[in-house]
């Protein structure tokens, strides 16, 4: 009942003319019932007692009839579409808080969810949450009409409303003990769209790596096992409601035939009159179907709520990242970054499947460094050692759980929102393109015109491949860009930061499938542009790279090296060669890796 109250609370307007729609309808019901049991003693029987009838009496009990038929049909159409306008636009209103409280929650905490579960949420459990919604106004009807119906009955004969009587309570029992069976078995069916949506997502995600490795009969498998998991417990559902619809159905009609006999005694000691008795029966008739209305309603109140308590699980999820009043407005140069003191941890996933988890294992500890305007921070360390994580939290992506990072001074706690974005530009690690065109996937709905979308193309090195495609910029690349080379993905994701003109640009291995020719150019140009050349800006940007190839960490004017999440060294690319045996460790197990791989390479291009 407190979800239906939150539907007429956000639909109060909707659901009043919903209801008094009903309500015409059930008093026509009733009023169909006295009509019908008024023709059978003023038209039909003295008809039948004197073999004719006037046409002024057949004209007035087909009158009343239709009269009350047309208005009877007004309140199911207002009812009907009413009923529907305010459940479709609860739905709409949910998938868009829902979506925007995603949208709103830092990615830690969509680190701790499965993206099936989460498409679930928006889309299954919203659908159900209101699914009452629709019957809703028939059974408030439904217990009008009731009402209606009860004093009618009292008031012809109270004996048979006595017998009559006997049906409501039978119902009422009959519902409770059907939702006590229904709720737990449509819990856990709720429960297991969302874990079908989760596995079909991870298959979806994860194609390439099933086909390539044939994995695709085992990832049948586990979808199958999940699906028909799915189908057992939808089939529970079936099951129980098989059981008490049938029940449900019956009891207005046995309520029927209780009164028919009942009235039939009555009848024959003159305590009622015939058409008393049509009247009676024909009300009960009527009211089987209507009451049905009160069955479909508490049919769907578990998966209502099972919806409701995932649904709010969402919304009233906390972590979001709170923003300040300050701002980045800068005079359009490069910007300056200090991280200072930095520790940070990802949340330990849920164990149970709920909201939080606990602390995890720490990822980075005591991380300082500090770069001028215009300057180029190469970070380097092994797998694992905190680079990805120190990139989210250059551009706010995450913040840390100790410690600041800063710039122009300032702390990006304290930076207005939108400002952090319209300041700094992440180039992932992995690369995400749209189903869209290339001048899509580019600007992203920023408004810019071609000539600056070309320009972020030539300094990406895009340029050459676009130019060379059908459409050009209005060639639509497929679902992640399949239509391109992994290398040509990578160029484009740069394209669309530079585009934006950051004056921080953060690369976390962005170039790793780019040969390391292109990769020299790329890195050339963006010095250029850095200096104050075309097309980067006034000074350019501050470029923080996560670098693995040595002629591309020499391109930095610092390196800041990891180990285990801590700065272990900083210094020049030569320096640190110098005084840091890891780091030389590395870099030069690297740069052997790449050569034995283009020794491989050109080996099989001799061949061929």
């Amino acid at each position: 009942m407190g979800v239906l109250w939150v539907a007429v609370k956000a639909q109060p307007h909707v659901f009043t003319v919903s209801v008094l729609a009903s309500a015409l309808y059930a008093a026509m019901t009733v009023a169909s019932a006295q009509v019908l049991g008024w023709a059978t003693e003023e038209v039909v029987l003295p008809a039948f007692e004197s073999g004719r009838t006037t046409a002024g009496a057949l004209a007035g009990a087909a009158t009343a009839i239709v009269g009350v038929a047309l208005l009877k049909a007004i309140g199911v159409a207002g009812r009907r579409f009413y009923a529907g306008l305010m459940q479709y636009r609860l739905q709409a209103e949910y998938r868009r808080a829902v979506t925007r409280q995603y949208l709103r929650l830092p990615l830690a905490w969509h680190h701790r969810h499965p993206a099936g579960q989460l498409l679930s949420n928006a889309n299954a459990d919203v659908e159900a949450v209101w699914a009452p919604i629709a019957p809703l106004p028939m059974a408030v009807g439904v217990v009008f009409m009731l009402l209606i119906a009860s004093v009618s009955i009292l008031l012809t004969d109270l004996v048979i409303a006595g017998v009559a009587f006997l049906v409501f309570p039978a119902i009422a029992l009959i519902n409770v003990v059907y939702q006590r069976r229904l709720s737990p078995v449509a819990t856990r069916a709720q429960q297991l769209r969302a874990e079908v949506s989760e596995v079909a997502h991870e298959s979806f995600e994860g194609g390439l790596v099933i086909k390539t490795l044939g994995r695709e009969a085992s990832e049948t498998a586990r979808f199958a096992e999940r699906a028909e998991e799915l189908r057992d417990a939808n089939v529970a559902v079936g099951r129980i409601r098989g059981l008490f619809d049938p029940v449900l159905e019956a009891l207005p009609s046995l309520g029927v035939l209780a009164v028919l006999l009942a009235g039939s005694v009555r009848l024959e000691t003159g305590a009622m009159s015939p058409g008393d008795l049509v009247n009676v029966a024909y009300l009960f008739t009527l009211l089987s179907w209507p009451i049905r209305a009160l069955g479909w309603v508490l049919g769907e109140l578990p998966r209502s709520v099972v919806g409701w308590e995932r649904v709010r699980g969402v919304l009233d999820a906390t972590g979001s990242l709170p923003y300040g009043e300050g701002s980045l407005d800068g005079s359009g140069g490069a910007t300056s970054l200090e991280v200072r003191e930095v520790r940070f941890a990802y949340e330990a996933a849920p164990p149970d499947g709920g909201a939080d988890g606990g602390d995890g294992r720490p990822v980075l500890h005591d991380v300082s460094f500090a770069a001028s305007p215009g300057r180029t921070i190469a970070v380097v360390g092994p797998t694992g050692s905190g680079k990805s994580t120190l990139t989210s939290l250059l551009v706010r992506l995450v913040d840390p759980a100790d410690g600041s990072v800063l710039l122009d001074g300032t702390d990006l706690r304290e930076v207005e929102r939108g400002g952090v974005a319209a300041t700094a530009a992440l180039v992932p690690q992995q690369t995400f393109l749209f189903d869209d065109t290339v001048r899509g996937n580019v600007t992203l709905g920023l408004d810019v015109p071609d000539d600056r979308v070309w320009e972020a193309l030539r300094l990406a090195q895009a340029e050459g491949f676009v130019a060379a495609l059908p459409d050009g910029l209005d060639t639509r690349i497929g679902e992640r860009g399949a239509t391109l080379s992994g290398g040509q993905r990578q160029r484009l994701a740069l394209a669309r930061a530079l585009v934006r003109r950051p004056r921080l640009l953060v690369m976390d291995d962005a170039t790793s499938s780019v040969d390391p020719q292109v990769e020299a150019r790329i890195l050339q140009n963006l010095r250029e542009a850095r200096s104050g050349g075309e097309g980067g800006g006034d000074g350019g940007a501050t470029v923080v790279v996560v670098a693995y190839r040595k002629a591309t960490i020499a391109l930095a004017d610092e390196v800041v090296y990891m180990e285990h999440g801590r700065v272990v060294a900083r210094g020049t690319h030569t320096e640190l060669l110098e005084r840091s045996a890891g780091y030389r460790d590395l870099v030069n197990a690297y740069e052997r890796a790449e050569a034995e791989q283009q020794a491989i390479e050109g080996g099989e291009e001799a061949l061929t």
